[in-house]
């Protein structure tokens, strides 16, 4: 197994909320209101399992190893265009965060801001996934020897123990049902 196909599978997760925010921002819109949980959970998925589990892999193991190796042009452009969104989605879910707290002061205005950062975070994601999908992840492993690529694997593994995303799965079941 490479160690990018735990990233990938991660990923699915990730498209699985992404399609319930999507059905929330439809709520939102025809009814005019927000259901201050629904934020509070979707704060907490990106925060916690998009960004610190799943980036931080990613970043903290990934990319500080290519960031070890003599990168294409290409694939360091594509290495930095991804942390950079990952900076940017860290940005949206704080805002949406704070958002969320001015639409609970009683400014109805907020709604507004919410429905951005909540597009902003729906299209950020399939694009972000698949230029990590289907353009960076396979190939990056080619910068890697066979017993590098293990030993991220079991680096990979390591940090997993220290997190589950079962509670994350489970969120998600409820929600879908």
């Amino acid at each position: 197994m490479l160690p990018v196909e735990i990233l990938i599978n991660e990923h699915r997760l990730i498209e699985r909320f992404v399609k319930l925010v999507k059905q929330e921002m439809e709520k939102i819109v025809e009814t005019q209101k927000i259901e201050p949980n629904f934020i509070v959970v979707a704060v907490d998925f990106f925060r916690t399992y998009a960004d610190r589990y799943h980036h931080g892999k990613e970043e903290g193991i990934l990319f500080q190893g290519l960031s070890q190796k003599k990168l294409s042009e290409t694939d360091e452009k594509i290495m930095l265009e991804l942390t950079m969104e990952h900076a940017y989605a860290r940005k949206t879910v704080r805002d949406l965060e704070s958002s969320k707290e001015t639409y609970l002061a009683g400014k109805a205005e907020a709604l507004k801001d919410i429905l951005q950062l909540l597009k902003a975070l729906v299209e950020l994601y399939p694009m972000h996934i698949e230029k990590e999908d289907k353009h960076f992840f396979l190939p990056s492993m080619t910068y890697f020897t066979t017993q590098e690529q293990e030993e991220m694997l079991n680096r990979f593994m390591d940090f997993n123990r220290d997190f589950t995303d079962k509670k994350y799965q489970q969120v998600i079941r409820i929600l879908e049902s």
